[in-house]
């Protein structure tokens, strides 16, 4: 990720307009709710939108620990970013960004992002950030069903036809999302690709890869030793 990219979306909590595997032309050919949103479509299975909630609830309430690799994508950054990351019940999360070195970092309560080259580690409340949303699937606040209102979109119309895609309204209002789009592997019921929209319509996806469930994470995940030099910008 380019320093224009991730400073603009870590500093304010959103994200910059992305890349969401369809082109725009195409999501306006094939319908969109208010502001640009994913409009509902047609169910892509049998099972219905209570059902595939409730086969991904099974797989993640199980859960402590989560790892995974993911890919990143923005308009403003075409080449992506890509790292790891890793989350603890109930809200720790680790963001490792592999080629520019940044840091996205939460113990809970607050969160911390870390931007290697200008510098600087934005530090803000947890609610307000885009990251926790991403990973709402594993937290342990409340279950997943209970956080959103689902719909579900016809996965052929995103070339997505290996998965069930849902279509997520938080229930609660929040400044990060105001959407989400869940793609769930249709066999393991594990959730491989998260797109966050907001309220101006901007688009963040995440695409989880080799996830790993219940993993031993190591000591001193969930913190941060700032580099000398480094600035501390409050939000």
């Amino acid at each position: 990720m380019n320093r224009r990219a991730f400073a603009a979306f870590t500093a304010f909590g959103v994200a910059l307009p992305l890349v969401a595997g369809v082109s725009r032309a195409d999501e306006t050919e094939k319908g969109e709710g208010p502001r640009g949103k994913p409009a509902p479509a047609p169910p892509s299975s049998a099972l219905s939108v209570d059902e595939i909630v409730a086969r991904v609830e099974a797989v993640y309430d199980k859960v402590t620990t989560f790892k995974a690799g993911f890919r990143q994508r923005s308009r403003y950054d075409d080449r992506g970013s890509a790292g790891s990351v890793s989350f603890e019940k109930p809200s720790k999360m680790s963001f490792r960004y592999t080629k520019s070195g940044n840091r996205v970092v939460s113990d809970g309560r607050r969160i911390k992002v870390y931007e290697k080259e200008n510098k600087q580690m934005y530090e803000q409340p947890l609610e307000v950030s885009l990251f926790p949303a991403v990973l709402s699937f594993l937290s342990a606040e409340s279950k997943f069903g209970q956080r959103f209102r689902f719909s579900q979109r016809d996965s052929k119309l995103l070339n997505a036809k290996d998965s069930h895609v849902l279509i997520g309204d938080p229930l609660q209002p929040s400044s990060a999302s105001a959407q989400l789009v869940f793609y769930v592997n249709a066999r393991s019921y594990e959730m491989h690709r998260v797109l966050s929209i907001d309220a101006q319509g901007n688009r963040t996806r995440f695409d989880f890869i080799d996830s790993k469930l219940n993993p031993k994470l190591p000591p001193g995940e969930f913190s941060f030793i700032l580099p000398p030099g480094t600035q501390i910008i409050r939000l």
